[in-house]
């Protein structure tokens, strides 16, 4: 079977190039053959657009000396959010104590910081401090999650639209991953009905992104008191993945998914990286609620992954602590005269002045997803809407596509740039707009 990838050309055109495996290939060196080797066809459904294609393009744009205004990730230190300094002071300190291996679940005192963290959470389940997992930030711990959990065809409930890794993990582990609708006319909150429909014998959990990447949705109480219901029905795990949960905006109230549920098998995952503004320590935990009892192997796989990983990094680790108890800065940023607050209310009014795109308010992260109307723009490949943008102004964002949304009518915008750059971009955006065809 070959394997399908997709490539720029050197039209400015997205293009399928499919690889066939040859076993052996002549050479014009010393042996007469030379073995091949290929992309291992457990990846043939695996796809991060984010940093897919139309991000390599820009990449080799930047080579050539073009300046590129990336919109399409959200990774706070370029734009100016510097981590508290208590954190990279705390860091240094601790490095003389963080030259060898860790606990494979990581320091005691980060993971005890991570529990207490918890306990101030309105209804949120007893754990113990053992049932805390740190890694190399929520990706390496989600990957772990589906590595321990899925059988080859096990399905897993993911939201369209989605933050790509957990699509991609679920089908890295032999998964299938199966979306359910987020309603877009009800501010992106999940549609009960359409999640219950899909549940099979095959299900094995329900993911659940709240604050959700790429929408910014802020989930209300009933929908996840609904959510947790259907899992309890018919007997799911629960995958909490709730890294925004500190950035929200206008008074909206984040809920963990485990105070609703305790009676659920429950896995929440967070970390440093947003609130904190530390994306590149790579530091995040797992906490696990619920019945653990019914689930003593799986648990058991992921500790083995833990150990076959050695530990997380030790460093970063260090950070935990005082992050979690000292004083939280983010809240600096999105209250009223916040500069989080600012950009998401200029990117939000500035989107919806474009004619024939519509926006949702983000009540929650780092991100807009506005709508294309398709009665306007007859966009048919918005991967390639999205490289053209990049082509015509230097401006690099993802295409909705790229989120398991399954029509070409959306895109997703950073909105951390400072607000001059923001509104200068999405007027950008829209000039691009006015005349762009297909």
């Amino acid at each position: 079977m070959g394997h399908r990838q997709k490539h720029v050309d050197n039209r400015g055109r997205i293009v399928d190039v499919t690889t066939q495996p040859a076993p052996w290939q002549a050479s014009s060196g010393h042996h007469a053959r030379q073995r091949v080797f290929t992309q291992s066809s457990k990846l043939q459904d695996v796809l991060y657009e984010i940093r897919g294609p139309v991000h390599e393009h820009a990449s080799r744009l930047e080579a050539e000396g073009h300046r590129i205004l990336k919109l399409n990730i959200g990774n706070p230190a370029p734009f100016g959010f510097e981590a508290p300094d208590v954190i990279m002071r705390d860091i240094i300190q601790a490095l003389p104590y963080a030259q060898g291996y860790s606990d494979s679940k990581g320091i005691v005192s980060a993971r005890r910081a991570v529990f207490t963290r918890y306990e101030l959470v309105d209804g949120f389940p007893r754990f113990d401090i053992d049932d805390v997992y740190l890694g190399n930030g929520v990706s390496e711990l989600i990957t772990m999650t589906l590595q321990a959990l899925l059988d080859n065809g096990d399905q897993v409930l993911i939201p369209a639209p989605d933050y790509p890794l957990w699509t991609a993990s679920t089908s890295l582990a032999g998964g299938t991953p199966v979306h359910y609708l987020c309603d877009e006319t009800q501010g992106w909150q999940p549609d009960i009905a359409d999640l219950e429909s899909k549940i099979t014998d095959r299900t094995k959990a329900i993911v659940v992104i709240n604050p959700n990447n790429p929408t910014g949705a802020v989930y209300s109480r009933e929908v996840l008191t609904q959510i947790a219901d259907l899992a309890r029905k018919h007997e799911l795990m629960l995958l909490a993945d709730e890294i925004y949960d500190k950035i929200l905006y206008d008074d909206a109230e984040h809920i963990a998914m485990a105070s609703v549920a305790p009676d659920v098998l429950t896995l929440t995952f967070n970390g440093l990286s947003k609130a904190y503004r530390v994306a590149g320590y790579r530091s995040g935990w797992l906490v696990i609620t619920g019945p653990k009892e019914n689930a003593t192997s799986f648990i058991e796989g992921i500790s083995l992954l833990a150990n076959m990983r050695l530990c997380p990094n030790v460093p970063a680790q260090h950070a935990i602590q005082v992050a979690l108890g000292g004083h939280q800065s983010i809240e600096d940023l999105v209250l009223p005269g916040g500069r989080l607050l600012e950009q998401r209310d200029v990117a939000w009014e500035k989107l919806n002045e474009i004619p024939g795109v519509s926006c949702v308010k983000p009540e929650g992260a780092l991100y807009a997803f506005p709508r294309l109307d398709p009665e306007v723009y007859d966009v048919v490949d918005d991967e390639q809407l999205v490289l053209d943008l990049l082509l015509q102004e230097k401006i690099l964002v993802t295409q909705g596509t790229g989120f398991n949304w399954p029509t070409p009518d959306h895109l997703r915008i950073v909105t951390l740039p400072w607000s001059r750059d923001l509104a200068n971009a999405i007027e950008r955006l829209g000039n691009f707009l006015v005349s762009y065809r297909q």
